[in-house]
């Protein structure tokens, strides 16, 4: 069994906070409840393909719980992966047989084929957004010589080609392009850092993946480097595990947006010991933050562990961001079984529980929906992605002296060439000068 990730648990009960939702909700799937399957792939591959066709298994008697179900446990959808190398994977799998897979993380903007992978679906924007608009931010700060370093991965590598080839574009030289993945040996990662350190390239893209810029970070803090200023992609910039390395104050990227969740937190924090105590993830949640043992053992936990209290990537909803991305990929999926088991008739709405539908008819109703839900738009181009918008983060100093996440501007694809990009507050830079921001 692989560690726990507190991040990740927080996004598979945000799927089933929004499945609970839908199914006490009286406009969307009236009468009908969903079902789900939740399973951790432990970011293994191998892990990730039998998982998919474990999925693909709809025979299985363990989840029909009565006779109020007129199917046995069909999965008609699938929400994930987190990473764009398993969702390649998955959706390989079970795109043989149109089950739709909708992600709220994977962003290789190599998943966009859809002659490769029909039935994928994202919430979140490709990487060929997110390069282009880097490759303008650096050109908009009159920037012309950098360092680039990516994950070697489906998602580094291809996001890092499709920089190269925006910044050849705008006019921007690369000094070096590096890559390494969080397994390779500590020699390569030491290498990775030391051309870093040694380059006369003072701005750094980094197209990385949360834990392999970790690990680059932890390796260039053991011999400090001169100041460098990063520019960060969405999978690390606003991830708050990484603010602890105060030497990378002044760093900027692209995110996705900020979003609120009502109920959620609440949600999230109503764990009482009989639901952690019945489920295995949550019992080894609860040993690993406050640890203590449940049962039998030493360093017993005695029942004043309080979740309240807890400063944990689980209970963090202060800036829900890819949160709202697995949030609107439940309702995706939802909007599209409602399309195929409702009728919308006047002012009622009436569903059959017992009209029978299969996969490839959600992912030709997941092709279609067009809604808004807390506000948030949801809808799929003929790629399977949505409109691509962004925030651009900063890293400031605050008055403690620690570093927190501030956005400072945006980025709206779909806006006139030209018009894409609008600063709105001032950029703190990583030697602690102020870019006054650009006239409304």
């Amino acid at each position: 069994m692989c560690s726990i990730d507190h991040r990740e648990l927080r996004l598979s009960h945000a799927m089933v906070f929004a499945i609970e939702e839908i199914n006490n909700s009286t406009e969307l799937l009236p009468g009908i409840n969903l079902g789900y399957q939740i399973h951790d792939t432990c970011s293994a591959m191998p892990i990730a393909v039998h998982v998919a066709f474990q999925l693909l298994n709809s025979l299985d008697p363990v989840f029909v719980t009565g006779d109020n179900c007129s199917q046995s446990g069909m999965v008609m959808a699938v929400v994930g992966e987190t990473g764009s190398t398993l969702s390649i994977s998955i959706s390989r799998v079970i795109g043989s047989f149109d089950v739709p897979l909708v992600s709220h993380f994977a962003t290789c903007a190599c998943l966009s084929d859809k002659q490769k992978y029909p039935s994928f679906f994202r919430t979140i924007p490709s990487d060929q957004f997110q390069a282009d608009a880097l490759a303008k931010l650096i050109k908009h700060f009159g920037w012309t010589w950098i360092g680039a370093v990516c994950s070697d991965s489906d998602y580094g590598n291809n996001g890092m080609a499709a920089f190269l080839h925006a910044a050849q574009k705008e006019g921007i030289c690369v000094e070096y392009s590096e890559s390494f993945y969080r397994t390779h040996p500590h020699s390569r990662i030491k290498r990775v850092a030391d051309v870093i350190r040694r380059s006369t390239a003072l701005i750094v893209v980094a197209f990385i993946s949360s834990g392999d810029m970790r690990i680059l970070l932890e390796e260039l803090s053991r011999e400090p480097s001169p100041p460098r200023q990063w520019i960060g992609s969405e999978s690390w910039v606003t991830d708050s595990e990484m603010l602890r390395f105060s030497f990378c104050a002044g760093t900027i990227g692209f995110a996705i947006q900020r979003s609120v969740i009502p109920g959620l937190r609440d949600f999230l924090l109503d764990l009482s010991p009989s639901k952690v105590a019945s489920s295995p993830v949550l019992t080894e949640f609860w040993e690993d933050s406050f640890n203590c043992r449940l049962g039998k053992g030493e360093r017993m936990c005695d029942g004043s562990e309080d979740i309240m209290t807890l400063q944990s990537p689980y209970t963090d909803t202060s800036e829900l961001r890819i949160t709202n991305m697995v949030y609107k990929a439940v309702y995706a999926i939802a909007h599209a079984i409602h399309n195929a088991v409702c009728q919308d008739t006047n002012a009622t709405t009436r569903c059959s529980k017992f009209t029978t539908i299969n996969p490839k008819q959600v992912l030709a109703q997941l092709k279609t929906v067009n809604f808004s839900q807390n506000g948030y738009a949801v809808s799929f181009d003929a790629n399977g992605d949505p409109v691509a918008s962004y925030e651009l983060v900063n890293w400031k100093k605050s008055g403690s002296g620690s570093i927190e996440v501030v956005p400072v501007g945006y980025y709206d694809a779909s806006l006139p060439e030209g018009q894409e990009f609008r600063i709105f507050r001032d950029i703190t830079w990583v030697d602690g000068r102020k870019q006054v921001r650009q006239p409304e």
